[in-house]
């Protein structure tokens, strides 16, 4: 049976780095001149109208899934102008980065919030580490162990989100992402040719995950190790 007290929280702490990443993709559009997002209610860090949007994906599927496995696996999505995208596809590139930006900001959040725990002693580094297990409370401070797994599950949830969208196969963030390094005639012509083939999705996300078990292990050792210098994570 899977742990679903700690699927909850790890169902609460998706929702919320999910609604913060498609905030973000929002006020990106926002200000690079798409206000699609905007209008739909998307700049916002309320969770209500990313729901409305994708109801199935964050909130169906992820508590499907942790009912049976204890983890939540979803989805979201916020609205643009594909033809903004192709007038201006290096701010549409700046759009797509803003997501996983912003996943990033909450693993340096909790990576402070973490440290600040470290040096008030209520927080030690584990034996072992894994995704629920980044930081435990200190032996006389067991009353801070809730909070030490819901700083663990935002550092690592996070740490996930992050790492997977930035995998540049569409119809992840990276995959439109990448036209950031272009000129502006061949990022135009990429854009144009992502438009074209977004039936490749499907496969590129399957493509993501097989890739994903490779890429995060080195990825999550490393920001171990960034955490804890004198460990030897890994």
């Amino acid at each position: 049976m899977p742990d679903l007290a700690s699927g909850f929280v790890y169902y609460v702490v998706f929702l919320l780095s999910t609604t913060m990443h498609e905030a973000a993709h929002a006020l990106a559009a926002k200000l690079g001149g798409d206000l699609t997002a905007y209008h739909g209610g998307q700049v916002t860090l309320d969770p209500r109208p990313h729901i409305k949007r994708e109801p199935f994906g964050m909130v169906v599927l992820p508590l499907l899934s942790v009912l049976v496995s204890g983890w939540p696996f979803g989805f979201a999505s916020a609205p643009y102008d594909p033809q903004w995208a192709l007038r201006h596809p290096r701010r549409a590139a700046w759009m797509a980065l803003a997501g996983p930006g912003a996943n990033l900001l909450l693993v340096i959040a909790a990576f402070l919030l973490i440290k600040a725990g470290l040096f008030a002693g209520v927080f030690e580094s584990p034996a072992s580490a894994n995704f629920g297990r980044v930081v435990v409370s200190a032996p006389l401070a067991d009353h801070w162990r809730g909070v030490a797994f819901v700083l663990s599950a935002f550092f690592s949830m996070n740490l996930v989100l992050f790492a997977l969208n930035l995998i540049p196969l569409p119809p992840l963030d990276g995959s439109a992402g990448v036209a950031v390094l272009m000129p502006e005639p061949a990022a135009a012509r990429y854009v144009q040719w992502l438009h074209d083939n977004r039936t490749l999705g499907m496969i590129g996300m399957l493509a993501a995950w097989r890739l994903f078990d490779v890429i995060y292990e080195p990825v999550f050792v490393f920001a171990l190790n960034l955490l804890y210098p004198a460990a030897n994570y890994g």
